[in-house]
């Protein structure tokens, strides 16, 4: 940003980008008990405390080291949303539009990446830190309205609230015949969840390995297609391209297809359905980084023209419109459903410590392939890692459009079962 009072090398913001994650998992680790003990609205609103403290830390900042403090509160809060979000959209949505209300999170990360390209090559660098610490504040005094899930009432014996939060949310009657068949249901799933205290062992046991080998093979494919190093690094990538545009000026066009991009899934998601979703985004992502690799590899042997340089900024544009109609919004929707209610917290830890891990190493390593080796081994790498998880995907990846949250456990009961079958009679 313009006026920045403290001077960041390159190394030093290279921590200042990747710490994010670090903090990410501790976020995580230490959030997600919340959502079970205290509810989900409870965790989001009280995850947005060290959020607002690392904003006031950015606005006092005298030294490199205090922003490192305020990106690590940042993770934090970060780990802490990513725990609760997806649990809380899922319970309160209905089995039609659920697909579309999970990938919501994705478009508000994007319109967030937006405002970050629009404003912060313009404004000061307190200025944005003013801007940026609007934002929890204004989420604190408006989502302190909204209901708790009616899911997490009714597995702490509160039926009455639980009515309530379902009534609030479906705008029907209270005798409604849809409402009471969904309140019937959600009693049910509830009850069949109840019959044991949760803990991190039951992510491991049989009925929920699958489930866990899932939602790892997402966090891996979303993150090892480098979307965060190309995104966290963009106008350092673009300044490297000869054209017509500033590289601030290449990132918000960025930002703004990015936008667009990754509100198709909130139209599709639960019409099309999650798996040719992720398939077709797994595939456009090869092909958008598979034409960066090979312009940057002909550029370090001197084969490539200065006339040439609008084809890897179109080809990233491509990249990111693939990632963002499957890759960035499908895997937290299918996060929300295919796990039990009791363990849901568990397995969103777990996923977003692994994402926090993934991206950490990523956007690190990032920095050191580019000064080390060249940038276009960098997206050789993103291109292999790609292919190889969307194979991973065709194979392994259920659908689940449509379906309620009992039927979804069925399913993934019957494919386990399927397995164990297959393994006993090869034996």
């Amino acid at each position: 940003s313009l006026e920045s009072h403290i001077a960041i090398s390159a190394s030093q913001g290279s921590w200042i980008v990747s710490i994010l994650s670090i903090g990410g998992c501790a976020g995580s680790i230490a959030m997600s008990p919340m959502v079970e003990r205290y509810g989900r609205k409870c965790t989001l609103l009280v995850s947005m405390i060290p959020l607002i403290i690392g904003w006031i830390m950015i606005l006092i900042a005298s030294n490199v080291s205090t922003v490192y403090i305020a990106r690590f509160l940042h993770g934090m809060a970060y780990g802490a949303t990513l725990s609760a979000t997806p649990i809380y959209l899922g319970e309160i949505s209905s089995k039609s539009i659920r697909g579309s209300t999970g990938v919501l999170i994705a478009v508000m990360a994007k319109i967030a990446f937006l405002l970050q390209y629009s404003i912060g090559p313009y404004v000061s660098f307190r200025s944005l830190a003013w801007i940026n610490l609007s934002f929890p504040v204004i989420f604190l005094v408006t989502f302190c309205w909204m209901p708790e899930s009616p899911y997490y009432y009714l597995s702490h014996g509160n039926e009455e609230a639980a009515l309530q939060s379902l009534h609030w949310l479906r705008r029907t009657g209270f005798y409604n015949e849809n409402f009471l068949r969904e309140y019937h249901q959600m009693r049910l799933l509830v009850e069949k969840n109840r019959q044991h205290h949760p803990s991190l062992k039951d992510l491991f046991t049989k009925q929920n390995r699958k489930s866990l080998g899932l939602i790892l093979l997402l966090s891996t494919g979303m993150q090892l297609t480098g979307v965060n190093a190309i995104l966290g690094y963009a106008q350092t990538i673009f300044s490297k391209l000869d054209m017509n545009f500033s590289a601030a000026e290449m990132s918000i066009m960025l930002g703004v297809v990015q936008l667009m991009a990754v509100c198709i899934p909130t139209y599709f998601v639960d019409k099309a359905g999650r798996r040719p979703m992720l398939l077709i985004s797994s595939i456009g992502s090869f092909v958008g980084l598979i034409i960066c690799s090979s312009y940057f590899t002909l550029n370090a042997m001197g084969c490539v023209t200065e006339a040439y340089s609008w084809v890897p900024f179109v080809a990233t544009l491509g990249f990111i419109v693939s990632f963002s109609v499957g890759l960035a919004t499908v895997p937290f929707a299918i996060l929300g459903e295919v796990f039990p209610k009791n363990i849901k917290a568990n397995a969103n830890a777990v996923f977003s410590v692994i994402t926090s891990a993934i991206v950490f190493t990523v956007l690190k390593m990032f920095q050191v392939i580019s000064d080390g080796a060249g940038t276009y081994v960098a997206f050789w790498i993103f291109s292999i890692c790609t292919a190889g998880t969307t194979v991973m995907m065709y194979f392994f990846v259920p659908e689940t459009k449509g379906k309620s949250f009992d039927e979804i456990q069925d399913m993934m009961q019957r494919t386990t079962d399927k397995v164990q079958k297959r393994r006993t009679t090869c034996c």
